[in-house]
C-alpha cells in the first residue's frame, strides 16, 4: 500500500480512486495510452498499488467523461478521438471562458493577477529549456485557464467547463508541437494576462476569444488528419 490511511476510513477509497483517475487521465492525455488501448484492471491496480475497486471507479468516471469505452464482457478501452465531440467541446469552452474572463477582469483581484503573472513566468522558463517538456508546458497552460475559471466562484460553470475540457486534452496535446504552437500560445497567454491587468473586460474577452480561436484552428488541423485516417480505414 502507498498510504497510511486505514482501510476502514471512508475517504480512503475516494483518495485512491482519484489517484488512479489522475494517473490514467494523464496517460490518455499524453497518448501513452492511445485510442483502443485496453485498460486491464489487475495491471493498473498493481501499478498504482491499489485494489481493483478504485480502478473500477476511476474507469467509470473516465467513461462518463467520454475518454473510455466500456463493453460488458469485453472490457474497457481508451476511446477514439471523436471529431464531433471535440468540436462541441470547443464551442462550449469558448462560450464559457470568454464570459468568465470578462467577469474576472471586472472584479480586478490583484492576488489573482499575481498568480497569473507567476504562471506566465513559469511558461517562459519552460520555453527557455533546451528541450521543451510538452507535458509540463501543457500543465501550466491548463493551470492558467483553471485559475481564471476558479476566480468566478461558480461550481456549476467549473463542472461544465471541465466536462468540455477533458475531451480536448488529447487533441490539444497533439497540436501543441505543431508550427511553433508553444511559443504562439505563450504570447497569447501573455497578452491575455496583460489585458486582464488593464481592467478592460472587453479587451480581456477579445484576447481570450483570439487565443481560443487559434487553439481551435490548431486542433482542427489535427481533426482533419484523424478524419482522413478514419476514411482510409473505412
Amino acid at each position: 500500500m502507498t498510504t497510511n490511511i486505514p482501510l476502514e476510513d471512508p475517504n480512503a477509497e475516494i483518495s485512491k480512486s482519484q489517484r488512479v483517475y489522475n494517473f490514467l487521465r494523464r496517460r490518455i492525455r499524453e497518448l501513452k495510452a492511445p485510442p483502443g488501448t485496453p485498460l486491464r484492471k489487475n495491471e493498473i491496480a498493481l501499478e498504482c498499488g491499489v485494489s481493483r475497486a478504485p480502478v473500477s471507479e476511476a474507469i467509470a468516471r473516465l467513461a462518463a467523461e467520454g475518454l473510455v469505452d466500456v463493453f460488458p464482457q469485453n472490457g474497457s478501452f481508451v476511446s477514439p478521438i471523436r471529431p464531433q465531440d471535440i468540436r462541441e467541446s470547443l464551442f462550449i469552452r469558448q462560450a464559457l471562458e470568454v464570459e468568465a474572463v470578462k467577469r474576472v477582469t471586472r472584479d480586478a483581484d490583484p492576488k489573482l493577477l499575481k498568480r497569473l503573472e507567476a504562471n506566465i513566468n513559469a511558461q517562459a522558463d519552460a520555453l527557455d529549456e533546451e528541450v521543451l517538456d510538452l507535458a509540463r508546458y501543457d500543465d501550466l497552460d491548463e493551470a492558467l485557464h483553471a485559475e481564471i475559471i476558479a476566480a468566478i466562484d461558480s461550481p456549476r460553470v467549473q463542472h461544465l467547463l471541465e466536462t468540455a475540457r477533458v475531451l480536448l486534452d488529447r487533441p490539444r496535446f497533439l497540436a501543441l508541437p505543431e508550427h511553433h504552437r508553444p511559443e504562439a500560445s505563450y504570447n497569447e497567454h501573455r497578452r491575455l494576462v496583460e489585458a486582464i491587468g488593464t481592467g478592460d473586460a472587453e479587451l480581456a474577452g477579445a484576447a481570450m476569444r483570439l487565443h481560443l480561436t487559434r487553439v481551435s484552428d490548431a486542433i482542427e488541423s489535427k481533426l482533419a488528419q484523424i478524419e482522413e485516417t478514419n476514411d482510409t480505414r473505412d
